[in-house]
Order: structure tokens, then sequence, then C-alpha cells
């Protein structure tokens, strides 16, 4: 059965600053919890991820996944492929300018393996939606999310 899981914050930066941030894959285990590694394995012609290999714990459960990320001006969108954790996984950001900030909505569908005790979806929702906002602001904020022209 797929668990979902969203919220919605606010990141006083514009929505190209945090679209930057998403895109710097690399960085994503200095402000997710969750992620233990990450690495692009191939980009779009404008730069931008377009697969990516992420080691992931969570509830001391380890799973190497690859991501397919397609990319918006407000919005990306990933997809993993199949893991032993794991039958499907579908993420998204959704971005929308609100004056000098920035209305960010995060939503994930996942589908586990097998089935897991409510009591474990609900502290791995908690974990994963910490993560993916307010780790995200934290980096975004710190002035991180930026990338520089090479």
């Amino acid at each position: 059965m797929a668990v979902r899981a969203s919220r919605e914050i606010v990141i006083d930066a514009p929505p190209e600053a945090i679209l930057d941030a998403l895109a710097d894959i690399e960085a994503v285990p200095t402000w997710s919890s969750i992620h233990k590694h990450a690495h692009v394995v191939s980009r779009y012609a404008d730069g931008r991820p377009r697969l990516v290999k992420v080691t992931v714990k969570l509830l001391g459960l380890v799973d190497h996944e690859v991501l397919e990320y397609h990319w918006g001006h407000d919005w990306v969108v990933w997809d993993a492929d199949r893991t032993p954790q794991q039958h499907a996984q579908h993420g998204e950001y959704t971005l929308c300018r609100e004056g000098e900030s920035t209305r960010v909505r995060f939503d994930l569908t996942l589908e586990p393996s097998t089935p897991l005790p409510h009591f474990l979806v609900k502290r791995a929702k908690k974990t994963v939606l910490a993560a993916a906002t307010e780790g995200l602001r934290h980096y975004v904020l710190a002035g991180k999310g930026s990338l520089q022209p090479e």
C-alpha cells in the first residue's frame, strides 16, 4: 500500500535559489539527514541533474536508489527505480513565489516492498518531511543553494 506525505513551508528566497539548491545533488547529504550519499550520473543539456544515485538510511534500513529527475521553471519531480526496500517512489517540489519569498510544497509517494507498522510509517514520514523541508530551508538560507558560475 502506498504511503503519501506532504508539507508546505515558506522560504525567504526566490524560487531560482531553491531550485539551484535542489540541483546541487552532491550537497543533499549535508542538509538531509536521511541521505548518506548522492551522486549525479547524467545531466540534461542545461546542466540540471537527470539520473542520480543516492544512498538513504531511514529507520535503520539502508536503500540504494536510482532517481530520474525532471525540471520545470517552478518545480522538480523524480521517480525511483524499484529497489529491495520499495516498489516505487515519486517525489516533487512545487514552488510558488510570494513576494520576496517562495511557498514550497513537497510531496512524496512511496510504495514499500513490505507492509510496515503504522507507528513506523508515522515516524518515517516525520523524519522525511523534516529533512525535505526544514533541511532545505536551512541550506538555502545559509546561502549555499546558489550555483556559482564556472
